[in-house]
């Protein structure tokens, strides 16, 4: 388990836990990363990155994707 931030671009990753206080979680869970979901990092720049996840493409800075924690 690391953080997305430190997966890289090493494909399809799945998301184990999200942390951080319940405000950021549900602002997380509202843009589709929920516990389970798969994730793909298409671009990163300076950390931070854009993700694919549920058929979407999200924007993330460093410290929001450093919250989630994935399995590669």
């Amino acid at each position: 388990m690391v953080p997305l931030t430190m997966a890289g671009n090493a494909g399809t990753n799945t998301i184990v836990r999200i942390t951080g206080r319940d405000q950021v979680r549900q602002h997380l869970a509202e843009l589709g990363f929920v516990v389970g979901t798969d994730v793909t990092v298409t671009s990163e720049i300076g950390g931070n990155m854009i993700v694919a996840v549920k058929d979407s493409r999200v924007a993330l800075d460093r410290d929001m994707a450093s919250r989630i924690m994935v399995e590669i």
